[in-house]
């Protein structure tokens, strides 16, 4: 329940019809015209900056994200001496990212939700790379918001995706690494029930007044790395998340093209 909600009204809105399928043909006209599985315009422009070798702006409609990867030698105290390396992710909002100032996080001062993203970010790319094939090196994946209209985590984890891939073949050039490490692909996306209905890649306008939230991360093999899912506004059944992961499924092989495209491009 989205705080502040009067008891009544949440109990009123959860009693709301069944959620009807992601393909329905009474599916509600959305803010921007998409379907419910269509994604906002997905972009991916890699070589942003100079200085890392990994560096990928990556557009989701209005929100736009800076993924840079980077390394450094050496790996944390707990993988010292395993011949192993290490990948870990940090995610920030500019002040300027949203229509009021969001406070800059400082060192010590990270907000709980700034904190709880970059784990997720940095959880996700983990699991589609072997550390084994990497020598004693951590990775650096750094998410930087610098505007905001919805899915910002969803959005980092897939531009976070470019950015490794990119450091990674420069590090393979540099023969920084045993073996090639990177597994398949990575991509995410947001999903929710609005209106009773499931659709993805929500918009703020959308996301602000969805009765659930859902965020999907996926590999290239279709394996489902990780769910988020909760009600925001109303409680939802199983035949709802069903819904949503088939919408976020559709959607996420969507990434996955962009991604792929955005490779050859280069």
């Amino acid at each position: 329940m989205r705080s502040g909600a009067p008891q009544g009204t949440a109990r009123a809105r959860a009693r709301r019809p069944a959620i009807l399928p992601a393909m329905s043909n009474d599916a509600p006209t959305r803010p921007d015209g998409r379907s419910a599985q269509d994604l906002r315009p997905l972009s991916f422009q890699r070589n942003f900056t100079g200085s890392a070798p990994g560096s990928v702006l990556t557009r989701c409609g209005n929100t736009q994200v800076l993924c840079t990867a980077t390394y450094t030698d050496g790996v944390p105290p707990f993988l010292q001496g395993q011949g192993r390396g290490w990948l870990t992710a940090e995610y920030s909002m500019l002040p300027s990212s949203t229509q009021s100032r969001k406070s800059r996080d400082r060192s010590g001062r990270v907000d709980g939700r700034s904190v709880e993203i970059q784990r997720l970010i940095g959880r996700a790319l983990r699991s589609v790379v072997d550390m084994g094939r990497m020598t004693e090196k951590t990775i650096w994946i750094d998410c930087d918001v610098l505007e905001a209209d919805g899915g910002t985590r969803t959005t980092a984890i897939s531009g976070a995706w470019v950015a490794l891939h990119d450091l990674l073949k420069y590090m393979e050039r540099w023969r920084l690494l045993r073996d090639w490490p990177l597994q398949t692909q990575l991509g995410a996306v947001s999903v929710g029930i609005v209106d009773g209905h499931a659709l993805c890649d929500l918009s703020y306008e959308e996301d602000s007044r969805a009765d659930v939230d859902l965020n999907l991360v996926m590999n290239g093999e279709g394996e489902l790395v990780e769910v988020q899912g909760a009600a925001e506004g109303a409680t939802f059944r199983r035949d709802g998340l069903d819904a949503m992961l088939e919408t976020g499924e559709a959607a996420l092989r969507r990434v996955f093209e962009a991604q792929r495209a955005a490779l050859e491009g280069a």
